[in-house]
């Protein structure tokens, strides 16, 4: 017994012909769309950016991959940023947490290993060791306002403001805010 095949119409064919097409389109469309929007928001929301060395340990870890944003960014307190600073290196964006903002006067006890800010120490359960490191620091200073005082969490192996040519850093050279870390997998997390 044979089976036999349903064979189409000239005109049927052709319109079926007619409907893969147009499915293709609309996927060439819905993917480019997506591409699209994936590009604004990498351009204008987040960029990806890598860790480079060992300033940021044990919060980042050399060559993990970070989410920055700097929409609406305002710094504060606590905060771990991106930002340049040409006096350093003018090819070198620079990852570090806020430890003081504007106003604030910030001091560092290096005998105790203890940071102050407004004559307050810092409870700082992020860090790999206490601050020993001194660079070109003389303290008390004060933030200047629309400026922000940085230091790595690993305080005796970051150069950060208080090294010379890095200082007070200027909110308008922050990257961003470092959001996440997306890679490696084993890191992946929101970064506090």
């Amino acid at each position: 017994m044979s089976i036999k095949k349903d064979k189409l119409t000239p005109e049927e064919l052709e319109a079926k012909k007619l409907a893969n097409r147009r499915e293709a389109y609309d996927w060439i469309q819905c993917l480019a769309g997506a591409l699209i929007v994936c590009v604004l928001m990498f351009v204008f929301l987040f960029r990806v950016i890598d860790v480079k060395g060992s300033s940021m340990v044990p919060t980042l870890k050399n060559q993990d991959k970070m989410l920055v944003s700097d929409l609406f960014y305002k710094p504060k307190k606590g905060d771990v940023i991106v930002f340049k600073k040409d006096e350093y290196d003018p090819n070198k964006a620079l990852v570090k947490r806020v430890i003081a903002t504007g106003g604030d006067k910030i001091n560092i006890d290096f005998d105790q290993g203890i940071v102050y800010v407004n004559d307050e120490p810092l409870k700082e359960d992020y860090i790999a060791d206490l601050t020993r490191t001194k660079l070109d620091f003389i303290g008390p200073k004060d933030v200047p306002e629309g400026c922000v005082f940085v230091m790595g969490d690993n305080r005796n192996m970051s150069t950060d403001s208080r090294k010379a040519e890095i200082n007070m850093v200027d909110s308008r050279l922050i990257i961003g805010h470092v959001q996440c870390v997306l890679f490696p997998f084993k890191s992946f997390g929101l970064v506090k």
